[in-house]
């Protein structure tokens, strides 16, 4: 699949249309005969309001895509359900699941920037740019993108991972967290992975970045090499942590997660091979 992103549709396109929907923080999704799962319509009979706050997409295989948010009330037809949009990851296709991805941050992006933050007047879509202005005041916001750091530790052939405390984390990963204001990705990572188990690193190196769209995240990857300490967890954020060598790792995330990426990455250079948990 190809996607090409816009802020509108040619003037003169007569592609056919795809409309990612979303009601209550969830996507619309339909099951086929097969139980495959599709995450986007082209039948919209079924919605009597108009799409007031559409956000349109880009072209994916050249059709144009649009994301819009429905009444808590639209009676939904037989076969459709509500689901969390990370639900999809890892069941359909990578670059129709950042699609979705990208219709569900901007749906979040209008839900929560429908008034002005300065004045409280109702924002309108600028016309050359992805922003909501204030014709009152002319205060621009841009759709939010907050930025976190992953990183993958290393030790003597060893990675660290860590179980969070959150509810339902039955896995280990590497560890991540928000960049805090006036920060460097590289200072944030020192000050996650000292915050989180009392590490010292060294050799912070650039990995790879992956859109978490939950609702608006950057990941920015890295790895680096153990310095000092010893492992000191937080109890606030992790339940358990450890070093583990290549081919005996606990359950970690899925293969769609640039966590994951990071931890197959440490087992191919040991010479493991990863397999699926």
């Amino acid at each position: 699949m190809t996607f090409y992103p816009a802020l509108h549709p040619a003037a003169d396109s007569r592609a056919p249309r795809r409309w990612f929907f979303f009601c209550r923080d969830r996507i619309l999704v339909r099951y086929r005969p097969d139980r495959s799962v599709r995450p986007y319509f082209t039948d919209v009979s079924f919605v009597e309001t108009a799409h007031s706050d559409a956000q349109y997409l880009g072209r994916l295989n050249g059709i144009d895509c649009f994301a819009a948010e429905l009444a808590s009330d639209t009676p939904l037809p037989a076969g459709v359900e509500l689901q969390p949009v990370r639900r999809l990851l890892g069941v359909i296709d990578d670059e129709l699941a950042a699609v979705a991805g990208r219709a569900n941050q901007l749906i979040h992006w209008t839900q929560t920037h429908r008034f002005c933050g300065r004045c409280g007047h109702p924002t309108r879509d600028a016309r050359s740019e992805r922003a909501k202005e204030c014709p009152a005041c002319g205060l621009v916001n841009y759709p939010r993108v907050s930025p976190a750091i992953i990183v993958a530790v290393i030790d003597a052939g060893r990675i660290l991972l860590a179980r969070s405390t959150r509810v339902g984390a039955g896995f280990y990963s590497v560890l991540a967290g928000f960049v805090e204001p006036g920060e460097t990705l590289e200072e944030c990572v020192r000050r996650e992975v000292r915050e989180e188990v009392g590490l010292g690193i060294t050799a912070i190196r650039y990995f790879g970045s992956q859109p978490w769209p939950f609702p608006n995240t950057l990941m920015v990857a890295f790895t680096a090499r153990y310095a000092a300490g010893v492992l000191r967890m937080n109890p606030a954020e992790i339940a358990d942590a450890g070093w583990f060598s290549a081919g005996a790792l606990p359950p970690v995330p899925g293969r769609w997660s640039i966590a994951r990426r990071l931890i197959d990455w440490f087992e191919e250079s040991q010479g493991g091979v990863t397999g699926e948990k």
